[in-house]
């Protein structure tokens, strides 16, 4: 039988076998192949020019696999990152949305700072842990490989090409087991155990998350108040949702209230205090009363009398 032969590159995409050592499942020696290309999206970033896209990335494939592939087989090579399809496609979105807006004009960097943390902080407290150790990727899926700079870049794809060309034989996987969470049985029974962590473990999720919900909904919250309280470029004031003695101003009122209660002290404090008051007030009504209508009395009784100079 004669066995095929595997061209060197394909539609600009350079071909790379991989040997894959037997298993105790499948003990038939096999060989994967990566196909390889200088990264080229239709948006440049400013790593596109340092960085190699692959395709048919193996399904157990992690960052250590790529970066132990390229510094001890291709070039001696350095990788500063690797970003699979599936990272990519399921990017975190963020939970909720930022602050409140603050109103045009300069915006402290302070308090920017601090309400930025705050909704970084309460998008990885809402966060749920994970519940597989390792990451497994569809067959035939892509990952981008970025280098520490673009001569790296080149050395790598180059030595790639020289490997492919003469048949050099890469072991995928070999010299780093033990360093990565291992496969088959181990990987469901930790999946397991990750699945119903112990009540400690959820309780302190939940306290986390809650903190920083607090925090965060006093940022806007505060943000808000801000926000009612100080003209734009134009001297106007946004009019928002709740008036002018909405939400915004719940502080100012409670601190309103709690200074008439130390004013007013334990004056009003019994009803039949409250009574006698009114007592008082109604008597000294009358007594005025009374005062005014004698006055008036008088100055009817002296009208029409002729008082000689």
């Amino acid at each position: 039988m004669i066995k095929p032969t595997i061209p060197l590159e394909i539609s600009d995409y350079l071909i790379l076998p991989l040997a894959l050592r037997p298993l105790a499942a499948f003990p038939t020696p096999a060989t994967h192949y990566l196909y390889l290309r200088q990264h080229a999206p239709k948006i440049p970033t400013p790593d596109t020019a340092r960085s190699l896209f692959i395709v048919n990335v193996p399904i157990d494939a992690t960052e250590l696999h790529f970066r132990y592939l390229f510094a001890n087989h291709l070039g001696n090579t350095r990788v500063e990152s690797v970003t699979f399809e599936s990272e990519r496609d399921n990017a975190p979105k963020p939970a909720i949305a930022a602050p409140a807006a603050e109103p045009k004009g300069k915006v402290g960097k302070k308090r920017k700072r601090a309400e930025d943390r705050a909704v970084e902080e309460y998008s990885e407290a809402s966060e749920l842990p994970k519940t597989w150790d390792r990451d497994l990727h569809r067959s035939g899926s892509t990952a981008v490989v970025v280098f520490v700079d673009k001569a790296s870049a080149e050395t790598g794809f180059k030595a790639a090409r020289k490997a492919a060309k003469e048949g050099t034989k890469i072991y995928w996987g070999d010299g780093f087991e033990g360093k990565i969470p291992a496969l088959g049985s181990a990987r469901y029974l930790t999946h397991q155990r990750l699945t119903y962590p112990s009540p400690s473990t959820l309780l302190s999720s939940v306290n986390s998350y809650m903190t920083t919900y607090s925090a965060l909904e006093a940022s806007r919250a505060a943000a808000a108040t801000r926000a009612r309280n100080e003209p734009d470029e134009e001297g106007f004031i946004t009019v928002t949702r709740g008036g002018r003695t909405g939400p915004a101003r719940q502080e100012e009122a409670q601190e309103k209230a709690e200074k008439q209660k130390q004013k007013k002290g334990l004056e009003d404090f019994y009803r039949f205090q409250s009574r006698e008051k009114k007592k008082e007030r109604a008597g000294e009504l009358v007594r005025k009363f009374q005062e005014d209508r004698e006055k008036v009395r008088r100055m009817r009784e002296g009208r029409g009398r002729f008082r000689p100079e």
